[in-house]
């Protein structure tokens, strides 16, 4: 959501046919050698670090849906698994699409993921969504009922966020939970974030780095606040549970945003009056870097 969609250059799907609401054919069958042993290594690096790490849920549906090591999933064999536990469906697309199709398929238990994997010029980092990013970070999760209760209810809400002319209040939500979200659990703070799941370095900051702030989760106050794209994070959301989590989503959003059509947003990085705070980062990492 709000970025450009990926360049050829990176992506061989950039010229794929699209259908009306913007997926294509997988096509599984010519992914190369090499692209099928990236994903190999990306998985087996990541399936090494989450373990203790990522949250019970995650790894349960991991194993659930037998994502393995053993090339790229073909999205239609992956779906009828998903479909057999929650309903859900894996449909492939270009790239990022259009905020209405993404809250559509969403809205109708369908998640598109990008067909394509990252060069290995940009393994460790990519700043587009490609099939490991959205299949390993993303789908786990979805074999979760709850979890995924609440991206079926964020994508209802998205055409009323778009309706009403506040997007980035609810993306920000997206942001923070979806893609960079931690829960507490009694073993300590877990991810459930796919930026942080699909990511070896962020695995490691988002949990054990000094650096960034950790808030819970308070739902107004994650709709207030920036985030940057282009780096780690500096403050971490934590939820309580998916529970809490969905019953936040099902609530009305309309008084939600009314009050924060008037209310001023915080920086990535600030704390707010209210806050609990969970650790309170020395900001080590990113005064490092702006110093360098």
């Amino acid at each position: 959501m709000g970025l450009q969609l990926t360049s050829e250059s990176k992506n061989r799907y950039a010229q794929a046919p699209r259908q009306a609401d913007w997926t294509i054919d997988q096509n599984w069958a010519s992914y190369s050698d090499e692209e099928h042993d990236r994903w190999n290594r990306l998985f087996a690096r990541q399936a090494k670090l989450l373990p203790g790490r990522a949250c019970d849920e995650f790894l349960e549906a991991k194993q659930k849906l037998e994502l393995s090591r053993s090339g790229i999933p073909e999205f239609a064999d992956l779906s009828r698994r998903l479909g057999a536990m929650t309903g859900w469906s894996v449909v492939p697309v270009a790239g990022l699409i259009p905020d209405d199709a993404f809250f559509d398929h969403l809205a109708n238990r369908r998640f598109p993921a990008g067909a394509f994997i990252r060069p290995e010029s940009e393994l460790e980092y990519l700043q587009e969504p490609d099939v490991f990013h959205d299949v390993f970070g993303h789908v786990p999760l979805l074999a979760n009922p709850t979890y995924a209760r609440f991206l079926e209810a964020y994508g209802e809400g998205g055409r009323r966020a778009l309706a009403r002319g506040q997007l980035h209040n609810l993306a920000r939500l997206y942001w923070y939970t979806i893609e960079f979200g931690l829960v507490e659990t009694p073993k300590g703070l877990r991810i459930f974030g796919a930026g942080i799941m699909s990511s070896p370095s962020e695995t490691i900051f988002s949990l054990e780095d000094s650096s960034p702030n950790r808030v819970a989760f308070d739902l107004e106050r994650v709709m207030r606040t920036n985030y940057i794209i282009s780096d780690f994070q500096q403050t971490y959301f934590v939820i309580e549970s998916f529970e809490k989590l969905l019953a936040a989503g099902y609530q009305d959003f309309g008084p939600i945003y009314d009050r924060l059509r008037n209310a001023s947003d915080f920086a990535a990085h600030e704390l707010a009056p209210g806050d609990r705070i969970i650790s309170r980062g020395d900001f080590h990492y990113f005064r490092a870097k702006r110093s360098a």
